[in-house]
This record gives C-alpha cells, sequence and structure tokens, in this order.
C-alpha cells in the first residue's frame, strides 16, 4: 500500500507493547496497549526496530480491514516525531551475511511448543496469518491453513504445534507445519488446494 498518502489517513495514536514476528524474525507488526493490534511490511522491520520501542507511544497512518480491530500501516511516526513511510520493497536484495540481524537466529530450527492461545495475529488485508500464545511464542501459517482449521484457533483454547523455529529476543517464532489440540494429536496442515 506503499501508493497511499498516509496524510490522507486519520493518525491513530497508540503506545507499543510488543512487536510481532515472521518465521524469517522480521518485525511485520506490533500490538498497542489497547489492544489493537498493527500491520507493517516485513521490509520495513530494521526501520521499525531500529527506531522504536516496546512502551513508546506512536501514531500510526493506515486501513483498517472490515474483519478485524487491526490497522494495516502505510506510516508510522516515533515518538520523537520521525515518520517511517513504506514507500515499497527494496528493487535490488542485496545478499545478506550468515549475520544479517543481531535481533534473530538467522536458520530456522525444529521447534513445538503447546500452549493456550491468547490472540489471533493477523495479515494486512485481516486475515488469520498467526497466533500469540500466553506465554509469548509466536504461531505462523498460511492464511488457508487458519480458514479451514477455525475452531483450532479460538483463544484460551490450547494449540499443539510442530515446524521450523527461530529465536527473536525472548521471543519463539514457529512456522507451523503440524497441529492440534494437544501434541498426540498433531496434524499436518492442509495443502492451499488454490495453488
Amino acid at each position: 500500500m506503499h501508493w497511499i498518502d498516509p496524510d490522507s489517513l486519520p493518525p491513530v495514536k497508540g503506545t507499543v507493547t510488543r512487536f510481532l514476528f515472521n518465521p524469517k524474525g522480521e518485525a511485520d507488526g506490533m500490538l498497542l496497549s489497547n489492544g489493537r493490534e498493527a500491520h507493517f511490511p516485513p521490509h520495513l522491520s530494521r526501520k521499525v526496530l531500529g527506531k522504536i520501542r516496546s512502551g513508546d507511544v506512536v501514531t500510526l497512518y493506515g486501513v483498517k480491514p472490515r474483519a478485524t480491530d487491526m490497522i494495516a500501516c502505510v506510516a508510522i511516526d516515533t515518538a520523537d516525531g520521525e515518520r517511517i513511510d513504506d514507500t515499497g520493497p527494496p528493487h535490488k536484495k542485496k545478499k545478506r551475511s550468515k549475520h544479517h540481524s543481531d535481533h534473530h537466529e538467522a536458520k530456522g530450527r525444529k521447534a513445538e511448543v503447546e500452549a493456550q492461545i491468547e490472540r489471533p495475529l493477523h495479515g494486512p488485508r485481516g486475515e488469520v496469518r498467526g497466533v500469540l500464545l500466553v506465554q509469548g511464542d509466536i504461531v505462523r501459517f498460511p492464511p488457508h491453513a487458519a480458514e479451514s482449521a477455525r475452531g483450532l484457533l479460538t483463544p484460551g483454547e490450547v494449540l499443539a504445534v510442530k515446524g521450523t523455529g527461530v529465536r527473536v529476543g525472548d521471543t519463539q517464532v514457529i512456522e507451523a507445519l503440524e497441529w492440534g489440540k494437544s501434541k498426540s494429536k498433531l496434524k499436518p496442515l492442509e495443502p492451499d488446494h488454490a495453488r
């Protein structure tokens, strides 16, 4: 949505309580103290993590999908008034070194977890793309998987997952390959038949 003029959108202020990460270890969202979720493109990860800390008051400019109370950000103003603007992804991919970020492990490893779901996490159109677990881990999966497993992804219910994971600070992010209501009842995620 880098083509949208952020100044044409209503500003939304909030205090950052935590960052959300994708399976590559890139920040792609944050939760605010009022419970609202904000999504931003992962190509802004370095800028956001370099300029904003948990506890900072930010001003968000974005659009709200119909399906959920979240904002898909076009721009974010930091506490000191600096703007992080989505001008689109970089045109050329640069090769990254093995240690391309101080924030996370570079490679995924086998991971599993069984814990209670705190809340769903969304993509820019409001589609469910993951869950935050009560102990702070994040589970990510493609939107088609969420559509076929709605009963499994209810806040307050226990979710067991096997997949690949990265650690970003104190947060483990797991890309789900199998899931169920317990580790003894895991099933593979359904394939995307639309492809």
